[in-house]
């Protein structure tokens, strides 16, 4: 999938691709997600997390948007991403956009990219959370309400229906 933008040089459009097509790109996106997400968890925790996504089917599974060979963002869609709300699935989780990249679309990209996967894959709805609004409402996502993030960080949980 490539989005319908040109990239920095003008010339290579931002693709998404399963980060098991480019797995040279994984202890990048594991860096990313450790240093965006990671407070007082490990890097190797992180680490797990992506190696167990290296694949192109099931859950979970990690995508990278690339401009050219360079990699420029990440998102996963995950079984659970929220130990306070295991009874909602799949999750859009982990979305990250290098901060060079950041207000050029990529991340919505990314989202519009998860979302359809989990379309395809017959999943009803797709949930998220955030420690912050308005960002994902402008994307088509509804808030359903708080949540807590362990240990007792407050965030808001987003739903989106996945209607054919």
């Amino acid at each position: 999938m490539s989005a319908d933008f040109p990239g920095e040089t003008g010339v290579n459009p931002i693709t998404i691709s399963y980060l098991a097509d480019f797995p040279e790109h994984h202890p990048q996106v594991t860096d990313w997600l450790w240093q965006a997400f990671g407070n007082a968890q490990s890097r190797a925790f992180f680490d797990s997390i992506v190696v167990s996504s290296l694949k192109k089917s099931g859950l979970p599974v990690t995508f990278i948007a690339r401009d050219g060979d360079r990699l420029v963002g990440t998102v996963g869609l995950w079984r659970s991403d929220l130990l306070s709300r295991q009874d909602l699935t799949p999750w859009l989780a982990a979305l990250y956009v290098d901060e060079a990249y950041r207000g050029r679309g990529i991340g919505q990209l990314l989202q519009a990219h998860g979302v359809e996967v989990a379309r395809q894959a017959r999943f009803e709805a797709l949930y998220l959370y955030a420690t912050f609004r308005g960002y994902y409402e402008r994307h088509g996502w509804e808030v359903m309400g708080e949540g807590v993030e362990y240990p007792d960080i407050g965030v808001w949980v987003y739903g989106r229906g996945l209607e054919p």
